[in-house]
């Protein structure tokens, strides 16, 4: 009899547990559920208010819609030191005007300086430069509106939260270079990020300008991006500040593999401010031709026509405003100084070239996304390349900089080549497969 009740107490002590394993089982799905569908509606919620601005609507022949936005309700507003801003229509000087060295189209006869070989240079006058976007060719967006690229649903449901759409990873670490990939030339390796760049320092930098080929390279992962750029940054390695603008293959924020127009900045390193285009409230657009994240055409091709945009980023002086200029004229419009502590005066630095993200890099198997066009730059004549480099300083033009260093995290991945010697103009040469022989 006392074994009968024992029993009789163990099975009541399991079904009790049992059912508590139920309860609780049920439950966290349960709340997980609630937090899907909490997150689905926020999304929703943030979308319609988006396209509820929306005066005209075009579809583009990529998949992309394009709403046109009233200027004046635009994201950039949503931000709260943005309040009551007034929009400058136009920037109140352009040191691009005043670029001295501008003029020279002949064909150049030139060394490589690794090879021996005696090589002819193309003139910049026979690159075409990228002035179109392929939702253009379906409409045009009328006065009093910007075109805003329409964010898809699903892209920003996969991102971690909706502030984190559209916002770099960060990228600093304090792991010694020598302990991933055995880069020696740099202290520091950017955690999940690689650049191949030209650095200048030792200015006080009010604006820069280069012409980027533009090229569709390899993304092996959808949480990955490739990137080539003008930036200009202030600020400590792990704290800066930043704006920047080029294109970019980056399907966390577009949902595809397209090349794209953009701009991105950020005042604290990506940790919680910035974003990719319009896809967070701090830049402010004014022009009504210019889709930003929109699909750039056409692609330049191996061996065949090479196509460029020009970015040119630079400070007005009597507003502190940061413009983006596309192209020779188009200026797509700027970042407010009330977005930023220190770059609001000046930039202690400029960048142009490439980087990539993805979890893999510094690690093996490394990522096999590309930079450029997947060509290390020692592969001359082919690699991706950034050309009419300028920077604007203290002086009243542009001019080609003075102290410029070639920097890469992983030059067995992705290579860097600045080419200064027997040319008028220097030219950026950069790129590699990311994954190979070399970089397992």
């Amino acid at each position: 009899m006392g074994k009968l009740l024992h029993f009789s107490a163990m099975g009541s002590t399991i079904f009790i547990l049992l059912g508590l394993v139920v309860t609780v089982y049920g439950f966290v799905d349960y709340g997980s559920s609630s937090l899907s569908r909490l997150k689905v509606l926020e999304v929703e919620r943030k979308l319609k208010q988006l396209r509820g601005h929306s005066l005209k609507t075009i579809q583009s022949e990529d998949g992309d819609i394009i709403d046109c936005i009233d200027i004046n309700k635009q994201p950039a507003f949503d931000h709260p030191a943005l309040k009551g801003h007034k929009i400058q229509m136009a920037p109140t000087y352009n040191s691009a005007k005043k670029d001295m060295t501008i003029g020279t189209k002949t064909t150049r006869t030139r060394k490589n300086a690794k090879s021996g070989k005696m090589m002819k240079q193309r003139d910049e006058g026979s690159s075409v430069t990228v002035t179109s976007q392929v939702w253009q060719k379906s409409g045009r967006c009328p006065e009093g509106t910007i075109p805003v690229r329409r964010i898809q649903e699903r892209d920003m449901i996969k991102a971690h939260s909706i502030e984190d759409y559209g916002r770099k990873k960060p990228s600093f670490s304090h792991q010694h270079v020598g302990q991933l990939n055995n880069n020696l030339d740099s202290f520091v390796q950017l955690k999940n990020h690689s650049k191949a760049i030209a650095l200048a320092v030792g200015f006080r930098y009010l604006g820069a300008k280069g012409d980027i080929k533009v090229d569709n390279p390899s993304v092996e992962k959808d949480d990955e991006y490739s990137t080539s750029q003008v930036s200009l940054l202030t600020g400590p390695y792990n704290d800066f500040e930043c704006v920047e603008a080029g294109w970019a293959v980056n399907p966390s924020v577009y949902g595809d593999r397209q090349t794209r127009l953009f701009v991105y900045w950020t005042a604290d390193a990506s940790k919680k401010t910035g974003c990719f285009d319009l896809t967070c409230p701090g830049f402010v657009q004014i022009s009504n031709e210019i889709a930003l994240g929109a699909a750039i055409y056409p692609i330049s091709i191996p061996g065949g026509l090479q196509y460029i945009i020009t970015i040119y980023i630079y400070k007005d002086p009597y507003t502190n405003n940061w413009w983006v200029q596309y192209g020779e004229n188009t200026n797509i419009g700027y970042w407010p100084p009330e977005l930023f502590e220190t770059i609001r005066y000046n930039a202690e630095s400029v960048e142009w070239g490439g980087e990539v993200y993805s979890s893999t890099i510094g690690h093996t198997p490394h990522t096999a996304t590309q930079m450029g066009n997947g060509q290390f730059a020692s592969v001359f004549g082919e690699s991706s390349t950034i050309t009419r480099m300028r920077i604007h300083d203290n002086s009243a033009a542009l001019k080609i900089p003075e102290y410029v260093a070639e920097f890469t995290d992983e030059f067995n991945c992705y290579d860097v080549w600045y080419l200064s010697d027997y040319v008028e103009d220097p030219e950026l040469y950069y790129g590699g497969p990311g994954q190979n022989p070399k970089c397992p």
